[in-house]
């Protein structure tokens, strides 16, 4: 007869994906880390709601194999196809130079670099959770 830690240690090791807890960060607390990270206040509720929309604010977020067999890691669910190589050693253009793997930290600090070239190149519209962000927000100032 197994005992309850074996049972649970035989179901994550039989399971089919890895479980996977990163950090997760309030509303407040993420605020604090991008503004340090450099964030304009003035742009502190957009990337919050893009990261609530995109990852519920899980730094280790992946997002499920897209249509064309790419992923999508980290806090603002950057795409592995152009912005970054996945472990897999499949092709990208890895266009902010990193590992995906670098977006599956407690640190965000490459989530934060690569997501401002995403921004840069493409617009807040590169992120298809755009649509809950495109308008008025709710202010961050409480958190400061």
């Amino acid at each position: 007869m197994y005992n309850i830690s074996g049972l649970i240690i035989l179901f994550v090791l039989l399971s089919p994906s890895p479980i996977v807890v990163g950090k997760i960060y309030q509303r407040c607390s993420l605020a604090k880390e991008l503004h340090k990270l450099g964030v304009a206040k003035s742009n502190l509720s957009r990337w919050i709601c893009i990261a609530k929309h995109e990852s519920t604010f899980n730094s280790k977020a992946v997002g499920p194999v897209n249509s064309d067999g790419s992923r999508d890691y980290g806090i603002f669910q950057i795409n592995d196809k152009y912005w970054c190589t996945p472990a897999s050693g499949a092709f990208s253009h890895n266009l902010c130079n990193v590992q995906c793997n670098a977006f599956l930290t407690d640190s965000i600090a490459a989530d934060v670099k690569c997501a401002r070239l995403i921004l840069m190149e493409q617009g807040w519209k590169a992120w298809s959770t755009w649509r809950h962000c495109n308008g008025a927000l709710p202010s961050v100032d409480d958190c400061f």
